[in-house]
């Protein structure tokens, strides 16, 4: 029997004691180990749930109660027969129905992804809905959630299937003006006549390219706390994460090393990053810890900065550099109840960690930053950098053909563009191209 044949088994449900937990089964076998397990014959009607009892085929001792549903292939996730077991979460439930199921004849233990690659070796996803759904169940935020729906749904390979469409169409015109250039069917100026839809092709593939708001979106924010010591970084972590993350110390020097924290912002993911304060020092570890807080701030999505009111306005040199970003928050802080904030501190959000001033305005701040760089409306983008990297390729043969003059060299950019965008997907099917041909200019009748 070969793999593919075989009927495979999981636990669908995460680990652990529950009320509930989820068995499916996919494969030939689904339907005869289902009856062998719970002795109903017929199985019950696709889709409807029907309470069934699980024993044990080999000795006929009973292991559960629950539900039982029933789905036959094609119109299953996976294309195949499948069968799922609602039964009760314990671990000894689960294990007593895994030993018997996989005691039957031609059914072992899934893989891990293996439901899902059944899925895609059947037809039912293409790549962008198995990264989709991979992305859905990771999902930590609500606007990840929903990007992760968008993709799951096919939105992202909607687009990516229209522009392999257009490809293919170029592609048979191409290969008409090579192959079957004597033909009465095919026009003299077939070449020509693709490359005003190559050259706006190309475009809108650029355009979503240059667009990072998907991939963003999916790894989340960085947003680095940067300052002199003793300026209020960890204070103001603590506050954020609405727990005692890092020590917060009068002590300069306190935080060595970054210190990370994971939030929904308004629904958007943020990692917000704690950093030692910047300053001269001939301590080797915290010159370390400074070494590395430099480097996150470089590569941070946002900044936020700073400085102590009694120290206003002198910013330190080590902090100056960062005032200026397009990503930078200035917060003045240990703006009391009772201190007023300096009248020329423009630009300056005035902040009291301990008595809460200026926080509902930072929090306002953030997110509206966050939205603007990860919003992403209702529109469909590339969530991954194997999707970037497939589609800068296919750009790069487009243009390579657009500027080509040989229809050899052009045809086979084309082609190159084309298993670019299968990539993205997972698809690219010859019979299609030849099918084109063959159907439009009717070459061979």
């Amino acid at each position: 029997m070969t793999a593919r044949a075989e009927t495979i088994i999981a636990v669908a449900t995460a680990p652990g004691r529950a009320g509930v937990a989820v068995l499916r089964v996919s494969g030939p076998e689904a339907g005869p180990l289902t009856v062998a397990l719970t002795g109903r014959r017929p199985l019950p009607a696709p889709r409807l749930a029907a309470y069934a009892s699980f024993s044990d085929p080999a000795t006929g001792a009973l292991l559960d109660r629950g539900l039982l549903l029933w789905f036959p292939g094609p119109a299953s996730f996976t294309g195949e027969d499948v069968a799922e077991f609602q039964v009760h979460g314990s671990r000894a439930v689960l294990a007593a129905l895994l030993a018997a199921a996989t005691g039957f004849p031609g059914v072992r233990l899934a893989e891990p992804g293996e439901f899902t690659r059944r899925a895609f070796d059947n037809g039912k996803l293409d790549l962008t809905e198995v990264e989709g759904l991979a992305d859905l169940i990771d999902a930590e935020t609500e606007a990840q959630r929903r990007q992760a729906v968008r993709q799951l749904d096919g939105a992202l390979g909607q687009i990516i299937l229209g522009w392999q469409a257009r490809l293919m169409r170029a592609l048979a015109h191409c290969e008409a003006t090579i192959d079957f250039v004597e033909e009465e069917d095919v026009p003299d100026d077939l070449l020509s006549a693709t490359r005003p839809d190559l050259t706006a092709l190309l475009a809108e593939m650029r355009g979503q390219a240059a667009d990072g708001r998907g991939e963003r979106l999916r790894q989340g924010l960085t947003i680095v706390i940067l300052g002199p010591p003793n300026a209020g970084k960890s204070s103001l972590l603590n506050a954020l994460a609405g727990r005692e993350a890092a020590i917060v110390s009068d002590r300069a020097g306190t935080t060595r090393d970054v210190i990370e924290l994971h939030l929904d912002l308004g629904g958007y993911p943020v990692t917000l990053v704690d950093t030692a304060g910047l300053r001269a020092t001939d301590d080797p570890i915290e010159a370390e810890g400074i070494r590395r807080a430099r480097a996150r701030a470089d590569q941070a999505d946002l900044a936020l900065v700073l400085l102590d009111r009694a120290d206003w306005p002198r910013v330190p040199d080590d902090v100056a550099p960062w005032l200026d970003q397009p990503g930078t928050l200035r917060l003045l802080t240990k703006c009391d109840a009772g201190i007023a904030p300096p009248a020329d501190a423009r630009g300056w959000l005035p902040l009291s960690v301990q008595d809460g001033i200026g926080f509902d305005a930072l929090m306002q701040a953030l997110t509206e930053r966050a939205a603007a760089l990860l919003s992403t409306g209702a529109d469909p983008l590339l969530t991954r950098a194997r999707h970037r990297a497939a589609l800068d390729e296919t750009c790069a043969a487009l243009d390579r053909a657009l500027s080509g003059t040989l229809p050899e060299l052009i045809t086979e950019d084309v082609r190159l563009a084309l298993r670019g965008l299968g990539r993205i997907v997972g698809r690219v099917d010859v019979e299609d191209i030849l099918g084109l041909i063959f159907a439009e200019f009717c070459i061979g009748k």
